[in-house]
């Protein structure tokens, strides 16, 4: 693992003072376009499918549908999207939540998930893991288990682990990078 560790570190570039001043961004498109880090990235979070007993993908908007799609397929599996409110048409679950600077709500197709399905969630970054919660809690209200939470890199300085682990039951979260 420490390969892929240094092959998807030395793909991701750093941008400081973005989006405002003080704030080092961690910009994955350089790894999004290189396609042997993109392979190895996938492979890796379709392991963490195959290892945990998914049935099916959720991805969380927007980079995780960039993420998760590629998993579900290599992984044989279903995608499911998880957006904003108000971009899905149809019957939708919704959850609302708590940011830093104010409320958010997220939604699901109500059909796409079932009481059986174990869930593998599927996002670029875990930062203060107010959506990636939510997300829990959408699926759970959806009668689908969570199967793990995955994230290509967890920003640790936010401690959104300690904010996940009550919500994720003991299900387990796996972060391929530690910043």
């Amino acid at each position: 693992m420490t390969d892929i560790r240094e092959l998807l570190l030395s793909r991701i570039r750093d941008v400081p003072d973005y989006p405002e001043q003080g704030v080092m961004f961690k910009d994955i498109t350089p790894l999004l376009a290189d396609p042997g880090a993109f392979t190895a990235l996938t492979d890796a979070l379709a392991e963490i499918a195959a290892n945990t007993g998914a049935t099916k993908v959720v991805g969380l908007e927007a980079r995780g549908f960039i993420l998760g799609a590629p998993v579900a397929v290599r992984a044989g599996l279903g995608f499911v999207p998880v957006r904003k409110a108000g971009k899905l048409p149809g019957a939708t679950l919704r959850q609302a939540y708590e940011l830093e600077y104010g409320s958010a709500e997220i939604e699901v197709h109500a059909e796409d998930l079932d009481s059986g399905d174990r869930i593998l969630i599927v996002d670029d970054v875990l930062a203060t893991g107010g959506t990636a919660e939510a997300a829990i809690h959408l699926i759970q209200r959806a009668g689908a288990e969570v199967s793990a939470l995955a994230v290509l890199m967890e920003l640790g300085f936010l401690d959104g682990r300690a904010r996940l682990e009550p919500a994720l039951g003991g299900a387990p979260l796996e972060a391929l990078l530690q910043v």
